[in-house]
């Protein structure tokens, strides 16, 4: 029977690989820490696609595949497996590399992205299978759940026959790597790709006891994030392959019909992307604050940029960048400081780096909601 391996707390590490640099405009230099180095473990090829998010205890949470024998993705691959540190600080130092997820070779789980149930506790973490042996192309849509703010992980609980149609078995489908949300009202939400039918929508009203699809179709995108605006509508922000930009779509009817319109203000190469909610007006805040992070040039993966919207992603401000070379795949999330913990890809996919900024950083000191 094929579970995941229950991961214990192993201690702290510190100082992977620090790196300084200066982004422009900046006031401040920020630290790249690279959590995740191929180089410096040996057997793994490389390690792609991050995930971060904050536990409910105030823990960071970082994955990410471990690629063992190339850098191919999950179809191309007998063996990815997705490994996890942990921070305790804000991200000053973080654990030793954990396995969360880790089948037999010849299957593969790939693309982690996490919910964090406010109301119970729960953390889900989300990844494609694949049994490359007896069931080539085939993809399985599951998730490991934590209770203890990822110190260990259940076994793997599939869910495609629950989020994914039966005429969709062979197609090439996915969960989107990164992270999904929960709404006001409790709901758990997360995009999932059909390639062949368009985006798509899953989640749970029982905190994970059930998971349902979004039966609407939306086009155009690839992988996607969601965020539910202030008023109450929902966002998706997408790739889209060979565009140039980002495309927006909006829903005020929980996603029975939705509006698509490209962000020209956003440009994009065709990239995986991070959104998340920094503030909220509804919440108590003083302001809405939306963060975007992305690799800023249309046809390249380089130029991390981190964008703030103070009216719900209508617009955005013309942003910062956290580094100008080779940058791809990117997760953000909120530190339990208040500041911004970005985990992305970095030099041609030889580094995951974390680092972290103040909204006042961000913003050249013009917004600083700390006083």
């Amino acid at each position: 029977m094929k579970t995941a391996l229950v991961i214990i707390f192993l201690g702290i590490s510190t100082g992977i690989c620090a790196q300084t640099v200066n982004p422009e405009g900046g006031t401040k230099s920020l630290n790249f820490n690279n959590l995740f180095d191929a180089q410096t473990e040996a057997g793994v090829a490389c390690y792609r696609i991050p995930a971060l998010i904050t536990a409910p205890n105030g823990d960071l949470i970082a994955a990410i595949d471990e690629r063992v024998p190339s850098c191919g993705d999950l179809k191309w691959s007998k063996d990815i497996n997705i490994v996890v540190r942990r921070s305790v600080d804000n991200g000053d130092s973080w654990t030793e590399i954990e396995r969360a997820i880790d089948y037999p070779h010849g299957q593969s789980a790939s693309d982690p992205s996490m919910i964090v149930d406010k109301v119970t506790g729960s953390i889900f973490m989300f990844f494609n299978y694949m049994d490359l042996d007896k069931g080539k192309d085939i993809y399985y849509l599951k998730y490991v759940k934590s209770t203890d703010n990822g110190k260990t992980w259940s076994p793997p609980m599939d869910i495609t026959s629950q989020i994914a149609k039966p005429e969709w078995h062979n197609h090439f489908k996915f969960i989107t790597s990164g992270r999904g949300i929960q709404t006001h009202d409790g709901t758990l939400l997360h995009t999932l790709v059909n390639l062949e039918k368009g985006l798509y929508l899953f989640g749970s009203e029982d905190h994970g006891e059930r998971w349902y699809l979004i039966d609407t179709p939306i086009s155009p995108g690839d992988e996607s994030k969601v965020m539910e605006l202030d008023d109450g509508s929902w966002m998706i922000n997408s790739r889209v392959n060979g565009l140039g930009t980002r495309f927006v779509h909006t829903s005020s009817d929980k996603g029975k019909s939705w509006m698509s319109v490209p962000d020209t203000n956003l440009v994009d190469p065709g990239c995986n992307a991070s959104i998340i909610r920094y503030s909220s007006k509804k919440n108590g805040d003083d302001k809405n604050r939306l963060l975007f992070a992305h690799a800023n040039h249309k046809d390249e993966r380089k130029n991390l940029t981190v964008h703030i919207s103070y009216d719900e992603g209508k617009s955005w401000s013309q942003g910062k960048t956290i580094f100008e070379g080779s940058s791809a795949y990117s997760s953000m999330t909120v530190l339990d400081n208040g500041d911004i913990g970005l985990f992305f890809e970095k030099d041609d996919y030889s580094e995951n780096v974390f680092t972290r900024f103040s909204i006042s950083w961000l913003t050249d000191g013009e917004d600083n909601p700390n006083n």
